[in-house]
């Protein structure tokens, strides 16, 4: 017999609770056991959660087990050079240099690291191209606009010429390429240019 405190359903009577009173629904409540056995005896999977701790542990822990790379400057091109570009775009003569600074500021990036320079460019940054200080024969800067911004053109041993247009602090860049390829700390600089 059941207890008074816990009311115990069984079919035939919630089959007769709901044939005396229409207007309410009730449904069917089944009395089942307290303890219900597994059909299966399915083995337990683990699952390893790791925090995002964990993850940049793990991350630092490979970087430093392969050549540890540092970034010394990752960015765009000069906010300025757009800027000045989009005001002198309402010429019309201007405005194939506006194109070209807007898909510089857009679409164009740099990145000097302890072990490379890295060009990335392209509308979904497909095309990049990387290069070691080891290669680098010559950097020279031309100062843009007063000297806020510059172009960086690093020469290649095989001759190839990388021209970097309009990077914001372009001599200290120069300056750190020149380092990190073991060559005098003086970047050749030119007069300031236009935009």
């Amino acid at each position: 017999m059941a207890s008074s405190s816990t009311p115990v359903f069984s079919p035939t009577a919630a089959a007769s609770t709901t044939t005396s009173s229409s207007s309410t629904h009730r449904p069917l409540l089944y009395n089942f056991p307290s303890k219900i056995t597994p059909q299966f005896n399915r083995p337990t999977t683990r699952i390893l959660v790791s925090s995002s701790t964990n993850t940049s542990r793990a991350a630092a822990a490979a970087s430093k087990n392969a050549a540890e790379e540092i970034v010394f400057f990752d960015g765009g091109a000069h906010y300025g050079d757009l800027l000045a570009n989009l005001l002198l775009g309402f010429t019309l003569l201007w405005l194939p240099l506006t194109l070209a600074a807007v898909s510089r500021a857009f679409y164009l990036r740099y990145r000097f690291t302890n072990l490379r320079v890295t060009v990335i460019s392209g509308l979904t940054g497909e095309e990049r191209s990387d290069f070691s200080y080891q290669v680098i024969k010559d950097v020279q800067v031309v100062p843009r606009f007063i000297g806020e911004w510059g172009d960086v053109v690093i020469t290649l041993q095989d001759g190839t010429k990388v021209d970097l247009r309009s990077v914001p602090k372009f001599r200290e860049i120069a300056k750190y390429c020149l380092s990190m390829a073991d060559k005098p700390a003086v970047p050749k600089e030119t007069g300031p240019k236009g935009f």
